[in-house]
Order: structure tokens, then C-alpha cells, then sequence
């Protein structure tokens, strides 16, 4: 009998920019600008924005085979993007997770509240680390939108 185990995990994310909701979704939704503050390292990153649509990001400076494939699932023009994401290391799932972004418009801005539930398989990744990484491409954003 082989060991396997599950943990569940919920967190939320909240960042102000000072741009508009507009300008902080198209950041997301285009794939020359995500990849910028998502994906600067993997040349073979794609994007089809659209419900049903998809997303791939390859990974692992560290020697493992990182892939990431997200299916777009509902998406409201500046204000909201729900999305599924399957985790991949050397081609075994990791993590299975839901995602929804919102975008709020502020007095700065845009206020963004990510809010993810993921299931993490085998202890292939930890829920502390996908909330680190997750919060770093959130701040790469805040610096790609930011005023000059």
C-alpha cells in the first residue's frame, strides 16, 4: 500500500493598483502583457483568452517538469475571471484548484481580491507555496500597471 494524502486550502489575495479596472484586466486577458508579470521565463507560454479557453506555463528552473493548465470557465469584462487549474510535476498532478479574480473599482483605482481553493495531492506542493508564488505575480502586475 503506497501513501497518499490530501490537503484543502483557501486563501484570498488582496492588492490596490493605481489603475483602472480596465487596465488591470487587460493585463490579464492579453497574452504579450500576462506574460510579462506571469510568465517572463517560458518561452512556450500560451494564452486563449475566452471561456473554454486556455492556458499553459512551463516551469522548473529547479530540474522538475513544471506544467500548468488552466481552462477559463467565466469571464465579466473588467470585473471578474473564474478559472480551474491542473498542476503538473514530470507529468504527475500535484494540485487541482479554483480560482476567481475580481476587480473593484476604488478611490486608487482598482482593488483586486483573488480567492483560490486548491487540492494538494501527495505533498507535491505545499498550500504556503502556491500563496507566495501567487502573491509574487500579483505584486509583478501592480509594477507592469503602475503609473510612470
Amino acid at each position: 500500500m503506497t501513501d497518499h494524502s490530501v490537503k484543502h486550502s483557501t486563501f484570498t489575495l488582496e492588492r490596490s493598483y493605481a489603475a483602472s479596472p480596465a487596465t488591470v484586466f487587460a493585463a490579464w486577458s492579453d497574452r504579450d502583457t500576462k506574460a510579462k508579470w506571469f510568465a517572463a521565463e517560458d518561452g512556450r507560454y500560451s494564452l486563449d483568452f475566452r471561456v473554454g479557453g486556455t492556458e499553459a506555463v512551463h516551469g522548473g528552473g529547479d530540474g522538475a517538469g513544471l506544467v500548468a493548465r488552466s481552462e477559463y470557465r467565466d469571464i465579466v469584462p473588467d470585473e471578474r475571471i473564474v478559472y480551474t487549474t491542473a498542476l503538473y510535476t514530470d507529468e504527475v498532478l500535484s494540485t487541482v484548484s479554483l480560482t476567481t479574480v475580481q476587480f473593484v473599482r476604488d478611490d486608487a483605482g482598482t482593488r483586486l481580491v483573488l480567492t483560490e481553493q486548491g487540492t494538494f495531492l501527495d505533498d507535491r506542493e505545499q498550500p504556503e507555496w502556491r500563496e507566495q508564488g501567487t502573491g509574487d505575480w500579483l505584486d509583478a502586475l501592480g509594477r507592469l500597471v503602475a503609473p510612470r
